[in-house]
């Protein structure tokens, strides 16, 4: 075969001599399965899906049951191979070596059919010694394992016990055994995605040679010293050392910003060195913090690092440098057991408003930077300042940190263990060993990252015995838990960074889990640490369900996608609530049946005779409710921020699940497969609003109550209207005294029997009118108008009928929606279908009889084509 020779990448350092050369092995490969039945080009980075579709093999693996017609391709064992010539004279350089930056998951690797090594941990780097192997034209193979086979003989041959749970839920129609193998843990199937246990090189691999010595990697990590008053730059260099002699020279740290230039003399002795500098920053120097999102610049530094080394060696390095400092504040509160569990960021008490992230592909070619940037500029735009990735998915690329800096979106970051127990043979713990000291080499320098996690609700599944485990079978599997999370990760975690705080897992109680020999008998407790809630048989309108906890990680239901994002992967017998399709994608537990249970506590079903429109009033439906029920849920977390009622509160974070969608299908999250918004997100961007009235009933009293994340005092005033579902214009209207809301604070700001706010609104029933109230400063509103509903919508009396209109214009990028409704219209929802882009509101209730909003195209489009896509529904017509 003819040697690949296009789109690869030469680069050799510059100097009196070459010192390094760098190779790229990207681009095209020759990918074949077992017995050579099938022999097709693929790309790199990719997998075998990807390159089996877009050879037009198969069809796009989300299209309706594809996830089960194409099981097939992930039980096969697939071979890469690749034919290339060496760009430079191999026999002119001391060493060369081949990097993976990333393989998915079992291969053997072979160089001109010398065996080079086995790999077995998707989230590991590996780097092979090819100088004795390497040839002119070189002949490379990766042969894959099939990664279900993989795993069901590494469980197998686990003979001592079982290390459950062995498959997931029937529902789910996923594979088993995924716990036994270092591999993204939801492409076995998970509750919101599907199967698809993917073969390939997923990152960049690369040939480099090199003489004298060779950067094996660069990590720093700022620190404040509140002693001395200064900021302290700890960098640390990984060098392969291969000249014979020790190689001295010159380090030159430049911070031009900072007014920072310092030089360090080094010399390195042969083989595998660590050099470690101290930089420190002149405390006369006005350094800028980095801040997350709502509460300052996410102000960064260049920097550049320049090793000048024997034999005219120079080796550059540059990055930004972000200067923050992150506690977790676990102590004593008053009038409550237990202990405070919140962060600091800058010396800050920070409330954590935001989601949690999950792979936003099956197949992680297909993660754009555009896509990146849109799903987390989405966050940022609904005013969320922290995303959790989740610990069953992946270590995110690089440019979603890099994102996550400059927009302000605090990470909490798990590590890739996720509802299972977990084998602890020394091959694991090692390869789990070198995973996490990689990856914190690789992350520690993202600001944005603020917390290690070990793992997700595994000290709750074992604690709350989830797995059936006997009784006299628990310590060894305590043991199990402490041997790889406490005695494995948590001290690589902290002999490699030392700036952040590490918990065991989520949900945990913090410091008491560790008082408990790290795990808790009780992981759940409302007084310590995180909690995750979800319930779905309870009405969500009832406040009082909700756990007043420290800090809440997990909460939230679940809805359908747009009909325009299920349509692509759909047909048309696909399209009702009950069709074979929309029972296999949902695959979590009766599912559809919870969310029809929920929608039926507060509104009426769908009574359409024609099965496609009730399919799309239905999929309407579970995003009003599941808007509504996040909606109260997280407006009770930060309402209770600043009091303790009967010893609990003090809730300090609240991240609900789940932020993106993996594929089309029914889930927990905000945004669909692709970006768009659902009815979820739009309301977010008005309860994480950093000013926000809440309002509430107790007793059959109305409250609001002001809560601010703002770092000044605020004086304002609080505007309470009654409208009728009749009328267009309030019954009434009541503006309180001037009040002070102060930097974090949640307080009471109106109290009124409801009977009493009634009678002063001519005719007003429960039924027949809706609560709104608005923040005001110098006459002036600011923040989002809320609501209250005094009974369930379909009790509701008066309503009628919304017939709105919209009056489509183009301002410049933006377009402007001038709409109009001949009556009040709750829940009104504005739809252009599969035209890329977001309103500046939406799912709102419009009581008046105009309203503008805009529209933010994410791709050009024109005024036509929103006119012949736009759609409008409130909720009387799905009645």
């Amino acid at each position: 075969m003819r040697p690949h020779l296009l789109l690869l990448l030469v680069l050799c350092q510059a100097g009196h001599i070459a010192r390094a050369c760098s190779y790229s092995l990207r681009g095209s490969w020759r990918i074949r399965n077992a017995n050579g039945s099938l022999e097709l080009p693929g790309t790199v980075p990719g997998c075998v899906h990807s390159a089996l579709f877009q050879q037009g093999l198969i069809q796009d693996p989300y299209y309706r049951f594809n996830d089960l017609n194409y099981r097939w391709i992930s039980l096969d064992n697939w071979t890469y191979s690749k034919e290339f010539k060496i760009p430079f004279d191999h026999s002119k350089w001391q060493k060369v070596i081949l990097i993976f930056e990333g393989i998915d998951t079992v291969t053997k690797i072979l160089l001109n059919n010398v065996t080079l090594g086995k790999t077995d941990n998707m989230f590991n780097r590996y780097s092979f010694d090819i100088t004795g192997v390497v040839r002119d034209v070189n002949s490379i193979e990766l042969r894959f394992q099939s990664a279900v086979l993989y795993a069901a003989e590494q469980s197998k041959a686990h003979t001592g016990y079982q290390v459950p749970p062995n498959c997931p839920p029937l529902v789910q129609k996923g594979e088993c055994h995924v716990n036994f193998i270092r591999k993204e843990q939801c492409s076995f199937s998970w509750d919101w995605g599907p199967s698809f246990p993917t073969q390939g090189i997923w990152k960049d691999v690369r040939i480099e040679a090199y003489n004298i010595c060779h950067l094996n990697y660069f990590t720093f990590s700022p620190t404040y010293d509140s002693t001395s008053h200064e900021w302290i730059l700890e960098i640390q260099s990984s060098f392969d050392v291969v000249s014979s002699k020790p190689v001295g020279g010159q380090v030159v740290v430049a911070i031009p910003k900072l007014q920072t230039q310092r030089t360090y003399s080094i010399e390195l002795q042969p083989g595998e060195r660590i050099v470690e500098l101290l930089v420190k920053i002149d405390k006369n120097i006005s350094v800028e913090n980095w801040w997350p999102h709502g509460h300052g610049n996410q102000m960064g530094y260049n920097m550049t690092i320049l090793f000048k080394l024997d034999g005219d060696l120079n080796i550059e390095k540059s990055a930004k440098v972000y200067f923050r400092t992150v506690e977790l504040i676990e102590e004593p509160i008053e009038g409550s057991s237990g202990l405070s569990f919140y962060f600091k960021i800058n010396g800050f008490p920070i409330f954590l408003k935001g989601s949690n992230w999950i792979p936003a592909d099956s197949f992680q070619d297909r993660v754009t930077s555009d896509l990146l940037r849109l799903l987390l500029q989405s966050a940022v735009d609904a005013n969320m300042n922290t995303l959790r990735v989740w610990g069953g998915g992946i270590y995110e690329q690089d440019e979603f940190y890099e994102l996550c800096d400059q927009l302000g979106i605090m990470i909490w970051q798990d590590f890739m263990f996720a509802c299972a127990l977990y084998p602890t043979d020394q091959s694991f713990m090692d390869s789990v060993s070198a995973e996490v000291a990689y990856q914190i080499r690789r992350l520690k320098s993202h600001p944005s990252i603020i917390i290690w996690s070990g793992n997700n609700e595994n000290e709750a599944a074992l604690m709350m015995n989830w797995y059936g485990i006997p009784p006299s079978d628990y310590p060894t599997y305590i043991k199990d838990y402490v041997m790889l999370y406490v005695k494995n990760i948590r001290e690589v975690v902290l002999a490699e960074d030392s700036t952040r705080p590490f918990i065991a897992s989520s949900p945990t109680n913090g410091a008491e889990s560790v008082a408990e020999g790290w795990v808790s008998h009780y992981p759940h407790d409302t007084h310590f640490g995180d909690v995750h809630y979800y319930s779905y048989s309870s009405d969500c309108w009832n406040w009082e369900l909700f756990p007043k906890a420290r800090f809440v990680s997990e909460y939230g239901y679940q809805s359908w996608p747009s009909f325009s994002t299920l349509e692509k992967v759909s047909s048309k017998e696909d399209w009702s609530f009950r069709s074979k399709f929309s029972l296999h994608r949902q695959h979590h537990e009766h599912g559809n049946t919870e969310m029809l249970y929920q929608a039926g506590l507060h509104f009426r079903l769908p009574q359409s005779t024609d099965p496609l429109r009730t399919f799309r009033d239905t999929i309407y439906l579970t995003q009003v409710v599941q808007a509504q029920c996040v909606k109260i849920e997280t407006e009770f977390y930060r309402r209770s921020r600043s009091e303790i009622v009967n010893g609990e509160g003090h809730t300090m974070g609240a991240l609900y699940w789940q932020l993106n969608d993996i594929w089309q299908a029914p889930s927990w999250a905000s945004l669909e497969y692709g970006g768009k918004w659902k009815m979820l997100h739009y309301f977010a961007q008005h309860f994480f609003a950093a000013l926000l009235p809440v309002g509430f009933e107790d007793n059959n009293v109305f409250y609001v109550y002001g809560v601010s994340d703002l770092h000044s005092d605020c004086r304002l005033t609080l505007t309470v209207r009654v409208h009728m579902w009749s009328s267009l214009k309030p019954v009434c209207s009541r503006v309180t005294k001037h009040f002070v809301i102060k930097p974090g604070e949640a307080i009471l700001i109106y109290k009124k029997p409801v009977p009493s706010l009634l009678r002063r609104c001519s005719n007003c029933t429960r039924q027949s009118c809706v609560v709104s109230f608005y923040l005001s400063t110098d006459s002036k509103p600011l923040g989002p108008t809320n609501y209250h509903f005094l009974s369930s919508l379909n009790e509701a009396v008066g309503l009628q009928k919304a017939h709105i209109t919209a009056l489509i214009s183009q301002q410049g990028d933006t377009f402007v929606f001038d709409l109009e409704t001949s009556a009040v219209a709750p829940f009104v929802w504005l739809d252009v279908g599969s035209i890329p882009g977001r309103f500046s509101d939406n799912g709102f209730l419009m009581a008046e009889k105009t309203r503008t909003i805009l529209f933010y195209p994410w791709k050009a489009t024109s005024k036509s084509e929103l006119e012949q896509s736009f759609h409008v529904t409130s909720l009387t017509d799905i009645y």
